[in-house]
């Protein structure tokens, strides 16, 4: 049985072959570009998909991210936002 992938839209990741794509190995390019394009509904996908911490992991990982897209990230993953209705 295939694991599903994450929801999130084709091209988020326009440059890569998503027929042999690898959302598990490559999960810090996927999570990097939600964090970075993704809307609500995105982020719950890769928190449901990821978990928490592999996001966070990815966050203070991040060369494309700077202080500020950080500084927000860790605050709204940790908002209640997300868990919002």
């Amino acid at each position: 049985m295939t694991k599903r992938k994450p929801n999130i839209p084709d091209n988020f990741l326009w440059e890569y072959d998503l027929k042999t794509f690898n959302y598990d190995k490559s999960y810090k390019i996927v999570i990097e570009r939600v964090l970075e394009r993704g809307n609500l509904e995105q982020w719950r996908e890769i928190l449901n998909y990821y978990g928490e911490a592999k996001i966070l992991d990815t966050i203070e990982w991040s060369a494309q991210l700077d202080k500020r897209g950080k500084d927000f990230s860790k605050f709204f993953l940790k908002s209640d936002f997300l868990h919002a209705a």
